[in-house]
């Protein structure tokens, strides 16, 4: 294979390479520059035209093409004008050597030849023991057909942070890692959906050869599937952090009634019990509002009645059940389409508590290690990490932000606006997959939060199209330029393998 280019001048930081005349660098390619004893993988990251007329005569010779309709032609034009790549060194890997790589630390030789990478080039990146799949390897637009993974216990207790523009894959992205999840043993996943578009689409994980893995709750079920119906003795006050604002008093009453009552706190709120100690009319009369509003409750001076998933006499074991299939492994959906924000917020948060107090005890009893990581995945996850909402107060999707790692539970947070999580919950999130981001101050959110230095990526993650991502983790040899295959490809593929071993089925 021949030549791309040589490396001609540049910084360690910012090498400069000349592209041969018949080949084209892209952005975000993937190059090896080799010597005697190793190899060097470079990463183009931007791209500039050179040429050696001068640029008093390029202006002079463009003006007469233009306004003269003159043709001209360079004597040797493909020796005279050319493409510039600037590159940057990401590892060295040594030819003779125990380590697999290493931090590059030297400058590649002067003139030195640039190769197309090829899958033996790196083939140091393995499937680990606990594989969490992110996609095939990418070249600039070319893909290898080379599968990347993480150490899947690693990552998710560590946190993930999936940011892009609208319509650059996100779903897509989440729906292909939750299908390969769904294989493994080693993860269990709290999946709160407000589209409805992870279990219940077409395709979707209900199409997953492993249907015990995978449970569905919705307030409209599926045959076969969970309806999703809480206990109202389940709810506590600090279930609201997050999907109410309540002021400084409120919060104290509302603490005052669940110390009080217990259990029954909230048909005391709605009974307007009396307290110990003496509050506001007013105060006392927003709680009532607010909590039969929430929970979907109605008084008709006699008896208590619930009009939507809160129930009086049923769903005391849901909790329980969501959180036991989690630590067993399995990929829990929670359908939250037909709720608003607050109801949203207020139902994962339950979830997510219990299941926090559970890892808590695991870790206590010893046991934690033996026991599957959780993993919260988060759509829009500003409304519960954004700055604005933390300065109101904590929320148990910050704590676990902050804490969970220690109990091997974390968040998979999603957004599109990634400046409105503070910079101290981006840092925790340790591994980002990076896809298209359009606007500026969120890229630079990203680059200045990320496993690996990204300070001159600005453009790639700019140019980056749909399925295309950069994942920069703590657990990433480097930040790995990624192909998300398209789900439909995925189902496509398994339906396609069912059927070549057991004709007639799907």
């Amino acid at each position: 294979m021949g030549a791309k280019g040589l490396i001609i001048s540049g910084s360690f930081g910012e090498l400069l390479a000349r592209q041969k005349a018949s080949e084209e660098f892209e952005l975000g390619e993937l190059l090896i520059a080799e010597s005697a004893d190793a190899k060097t993988l470079m990463q183009v990251y931007d791209l500039l035209y050179g040429s050696q007329v001068s640029e008093q005569n390029l202006e002079l010779i463009s003006g007469m093409t233009l306004e003269e309709g003159t043709s001209l032609e360079f004597m040797d034009p493909h020796l005279r004008n050319y493409t510039l790549a600037k590159l940057k060194s990401l590892i060295t890997i040594p030819k003779e050597s125990k380590k697999k790589y290493k931090a590059s630390k030297a400058l590649p030789g002067f003139f030195s030849e640039l190769l197309e990478v090829e899958k033996q080039d790196i083939n140091f990146i393995t499937k680990p023991k606990n594989p969490l799949f992110l996609g095939d390897m990418r070249s600039g637009s070319k893909v290898l057909e080379l599968p990347l993974f993480l150490d899947g216990k690693k990552a998710l207790s560590h946190h993930v942070l999936v940011p892009a523009t609208t319509g650059r894959g996100k779903s897509n992205l989440v729906k292909c890692l939750l299908w390969k999840l769904a294989a493994e043993d080693y993860a269990g996943m709290l999946v709160l959906d407000p589209h409805d578009e992870y279990y219940n689409a077409e395709p979707g994980l209900k199409q997953h050869p492993a249907k015990d893995k995978i449970k569905y709750y919705s307030p409209e079920p599926l045959p076969g599937t969970d309806s999703l119906v809480f206990n109202l003795k389940d709810v506590t006050p600090d279930h609201f952090s997050g999907a109410v604002d309540w002021s400084t008093p409120q919060k104290e009453a509302l603490s005052a009634y669940w110390k009080k009552f217990g259990k029954e706190w909230i048909e005391a709120v709605v009974l307007e019990k009396p307290l110990d100690n003496k509050y506001h009319e007013g105060t006392l009369g927003v709680i009532r509002r607010r909590v039969m509003d929430l929970l979907s409750l109605t008084w008709d001076g006699e008896k208590l009645h619930s009009d939507g998933i809160f129930k009086l006499n049923a769903g005391a074991s849901t909790i329980t059940d969501i959180v036991k299939a989690i630590m067993d492994a399995k990929i829990v959906v929670v359908d939250t389409s037909g709720f608003d924000g607050r109801e949203e917020i207020l139902i994962g948060s339950m979830i997510t508590t219990e299941l926090f107090k559970a890892y808590k005890r695991a870790k206590t009893k010893g046991t934690l290690k033996d026991t599957p990581v959780a993993s919260i995945v988060l759509e829009e996850a500003p409304r519960v990490l954004g700055r604005e909402v933390l300065e109101k107060g904590r929320n148990i999707f910050s704590t676990i932000a902050r804490e969970g790692r220690k109990f091997n539970v974390g968040l998979l947070a999603i957004t599109q606006l990634p400046s409105l999580i503070p910079r101290q919950i981006l840092a925790n999130m340790n591994t980002k997959i990076i896809l298209g981001i359009e606007m500026k101050p969120e890229r630079q959110a990203i680059i200045e939060s990320a496993a690996q230095d990204l300070s001159q990526d600005d453009r790639a993650i700019a140019s980056l199209d749909k399925g295309e991502a950069i994942v920069t983790s703590n657990f990433a040899p480097f930040a790995l330029p990624v192909y998300v295959p398209l789900f439909d490809t995925i189902v496509e593929t398994r339906r396609d393998n069912t059927q070549r071993a057991y004709p007639g089925l799907g």
